[in-house]
């Protein structure tokens, strides 16, 4: 995370370039079997699933000393526990008020859902691999990166607008959901991973955040109906407030509130943990 204990800034331009695009590559190809082992049909047991989430991790730290010559800095153990305990605790409080402040202004209603508990436990674990899969992507490899080379206020707004549009192809997506993504969680989660120094913390928010979403409220999330859920919201207002097929996370509510959060990370990341 920081700049001024690494070579990167002397490394030719070419080559910073060739490591950041291989390391893409490469975090792109463990996201992949992150996501065919959760989604595959096959049964496979969850120890399984959990093990290769280690293993994927454990494969980005092989290829940052790889490929930069030191082993990485943001996955210390030591933050494991207590930086995704927070995390899930800020997204699951994130995403709680999106979604009670739409049924607050009358957009939405909840109900109580009968639902399959297993099913619930399964999408944990789901949203589990998308949250690694993508922190290492855009957080632990092209924020990261970019931060070292550059600057932090642009590997912020570049990681952001990738992370952002990549959920263009989703169902129900539009330009300004995706931009919506990139403001409320592209930016908030670049700044949380700035905050923390790890990758942790914004693993555990990005975790909760789906996972209330779609197994707590019922909504969509990314434009994707998840699996069993405690509760069903049913949404009845216009798309700028309730998010529309895409989810609340497309809604004006859930960017004001991700520019809070992004803010009050950026303002207090001298006094991290």
């Amino acid at each position: 995370m920081n700049a001024k204990a690494s070579p990167v800034k002397k490394r030719p331009l070419w080559k910073w370039a060739l490591v950041l695009l291989a390391s893409v590559i490469l975090g792109v190809m463990g996201y992949a079997m992150l996501q065919f082992l959760a989604l595959a049909d096959n049964d496979l047991h969850p120890i399984a699933i959990t093990l290769a989430v280690a293993a994927v991790l454990g494969l980005y730290a092989l290829g940052v000393k790889l490929m930069e010559g030191h082993w990485p800095r943001d996955l210390g153990l030591g933050k494991l526990l207590p930086h995704t305990m927070l995390g899930w605790l800020i997204g699951f409080v994130y995403m709680t008020l999106v979604s009670s402040t739409i049924v607050a202004l009358g957009n939405a209603t909840v109900d109580v859902r009968g639902t399959v508990w297993e099913e619930i436990c399964w999408w944990l674990l789901v949203f589990l691999t998308v949250a690694v899969g993508e922190e290492m992507i855009f957080r632990g490899i092209i924020f990261r990166q970019i931060d070292e080379r550059w600057n932090t206020w642009t590997a912020l707004i570049v990681s952001a607008l990738l992370f952002g549009f990549i959920h263009l192809p989703n169902n129900g997506a539009t330009w300004w959901s995706s931009l919506a993504i990139a403001i409320e969680a592209g930016l908030m989660l670049g700044a949380a991973y700035k905050w923390s120094g790890s990758l942790w913390l914004p693993i555990g928010i990005h975790w909760a955040w789906n996972f209330t979403q779609g197994n707590v409220f019922g909504a969509s999330v990314s434009g994707n109906v998840a699996g069993g859920s405690l509760l069903e919201m049913q949404v009845n207002g216009p798309d700028i407030i309730t998010g529309g097929d895409f989810g609340p996370e497309a809604s004006i509510v859930a960017v004001t509130l991700g520019i809070i959060y992004t803010l009050v990370f950026l303002f207090t990341w001298n006094r991290r943990p």
